[in-house]
């Protein structure tokens, strides 16, 4: 069964008949919704009606021309409201949404709901009715109309006046601070205390901040304490847009369990157009409304606070600085001090035997051979001292260029075998070289004479560290990796090192324990150019020790040739 449908509503209306359009001003109020306007689809306002419209300060009569005009009543998120806004007028389906507004320069939190306006038939829609409210729901209508006191201009005079003169005094005194942690208590308690606060609270902030920590706090002794708690920007709009734009932001809060409301400031403390930290301010219940001369002291008071932030973090910085400078100074008048110790003791032994041999002291050739021999020791390990002293130099300044070649890692375990086994003897202390035992040779990469005064250095350090015992020098071949690389590994059990005071062998200048170089001798840098060697050769340096007493262990990896 085929149903047709032939309807002529049009023809029921005469067509000569004159429509009076209705005005909905006086209508609005009737609907009984504490919030009730019409937009069109670009969010301009055609009608206007709000039970709290003193928040907006203008003239009721031409409320809606002075809205679209001044954005006083806007959303915070323009976008998300008007994608909203389109859907909804092209769906022709009503839609109930939670939304945040700035009034001037406070925000509420509002439920809307907001429905098409239905026109004649085949005309497409363009408007549409919303009705809200404050949330949350539970605002007692007569708290609110209470809260908002107004002052006579008398009042508003003298009250901006003393608010200046006590905020001018406290950004004052903090400026004088340099202790960040100072300024954090006093910003909150002076402001806490000044203005009657219920609370207050100071986050550092950087620009890229996405959370902020309450890092200090003042609060009447009624009031739940943060102090420390961590506040994601995004979800307080207030926060993010008083970040972002170095304005205060004033927001309304419900006392749900008072019935009433309270305002709540949140500004940014900035320097050079940088927030580095977010105050928010708690005025107590029926506080007055906050005057344009006061929101611009505000922000004046927050830019002298983020001044002061910011000299205390630059003299942090400063000193932080300065106290490395000052060590590093140590370190080095320290090192100066070693070195001239290091550089007389032979120098004083090749001038004594040259002096005896000058003089006729010697009995007998061999005698003289004897003090020749002894001065051409000291003036080689006088020379291996004043190479260190250049290497360093080198070091510090990036000056370091190697040539590279070929080596034979058996003739450099056997020339390293030969130069130290009898210092090791001496000291009666078992001396073990362990290479690996392959058919073809190993070739690594690198150069022959630094690879030899590395290694000079490691087990050297070795013997002389170690009073019982013995050392132990192996060689690992590492295929995996790319390129393969042979790890030498030079192990003792001597004195070994706490783990505190390990990276301090890989710095310039920087020693363990300054009475140790007095005991033990040398200059204190030849983990710091063998690591500098190894890592211009495309190795790495590692040191391992369990603590003192328990002896050390020191790698290094070179690239098979």
């Amino acid at each position: 069964m085929t149903i047709i449908a032939n309807t002529q509503f049009l023809n029921l209306i005469p067509p000569n008949l004159e429509f009076t359009p209705l005005s909905t001003d006086g209508l609005f109020p009737t609907l009984g919704a504490e919030l009730v306007y019409t937009q069109d689809s670009s969010g301009r306002y055609l009608h206007f009606h709000w039970d709290h419209s003193a928040y907006l300060g203008c003239d009721t009569e031409r409320i809606v021309e002075f809205l679209n005009e001044n954005d006083s009543f806007a959303p915070v998120d323009k976008v998300v409201y008007l994608e909203h806004l389109h859907r909804i007028l092209s769906s022709s389906v009503p839609e109930r949404v939670k939304c945040w507004f700035k009034c001037n320069i406070e925000l509420f939190e509002l439920e809307l709901t907001i429905t098409p306006i239905l026109p004649q038939f085949g005309q497409p829609i363009t408007t549409v009715l919303v009705m809200g409210r404050l949330l949350p729901s539970k605002i007692n209508p007569h708290a609110v109309n209470q809260s908002v006191k107004t002052l006579t201009s008398i009042e508003s005079f003298l009250r901006s006046q003393r608010h200046q003169k006590l905020l001018t005094k406290i950004s004052k005194n903090i400026r004088q601070i340099l202790d960040l942690d100072v300024i954090w208590q006093k910003t909150v308690d002076s402001l806490g205390k000044t203005l009657k606060l219920k609370h207050c609270i100071i986050c550092p902030c950087e620009p890229t901040s996405k959370k902020v920590q309450v890092i200090a706090e003042y609060l009447q002794p009624e009031e739940t304490s943060i102090l420390g708690s961590e506040i994601d920007i995004s979800s307080e709009p207030a926060f993010a847009q008083a970040l972002a734009t170095l304005k205060p932001v004033v927001m309304v809060i419900a006392d749900d369990h008072q019935s009433q409301q309270y305002k709540v400031m949140a500004v940014a403390t900035y320097y050079q157009s940088q927030a580095n930290s977010l105050l928010v301010l708690s005025f107590a219940h029926e506080c007055y409304q906050l005057q344009q001369a006061e929101l611009e002291l505000a922000k004046e008071v927050a830019e002298q606070i983020g001044t002061a932030i910011a000299h205390a973090n630059l003299y942090k910085v400063v000193e932080k600085y300065q106290q490395k400078a000052e060590a590093a100074e140590r370190l080095k008048s320290e090192f100066l001090s070693n070195i001239s110790h290091e550089i007389r003791t032979p120098l004083n032994g090749i001038i004594g035997f040259l002096q005896l041999i000058l003089a006729g002291m010697t009995d007998h050739p061999e005698e003289q051979n004897e003090f020749i021999t002894e001065a051409h020791q000291l003036s080689l390990h006088l020379l291996n001292i004043l190479n260190n002293i250049l290497d360093a130099a080198d070091i510090e300044t990036s000056k370091i260029e190697l040539d590279f070649s070929p080596v034979n890692l058996k003739d450099l375990f056997q020339h390293i075998e030969h130069l130290t086994r009898p210092q090791a003897e001496i000291k009666n202390l078992s001396f073990q070289m362990e290479i690996l035992t392959i058919s073809d040779k190993i070739l690594v990469q690198g150069n022959y004479q630094r690879l030899l005064q590395v290694m000079l250095n490691l087990v050297g350090n070795a013997i002389k560290f170690t009073h019982q015992g013995g050392i132990t020098v192996s060689a690992d071949l590492i295929p995996h990796k790319h390129p393969a690389t042979v790890k030498v590994t030079v192990t003792d059990t001597g004195i070994g090192v706490s783990p505190d005071n390990q990276d301090k062998l890989f710095q310039l200048f920087s020693q363990v324990d300054g009475s140790r170089t007095r005991q033990y001798g040398g200059t204190g840098l030849g983990l710091v150019i063998s690591q500098r060697l190894i890592q211009a050769m495309g190795g790495e340096v590692h040191f391992y020790s369990l603590g003192e007493g328990f002896g050390s262990t020191v790698t290094f990896t070179i690239p098979v040739y």
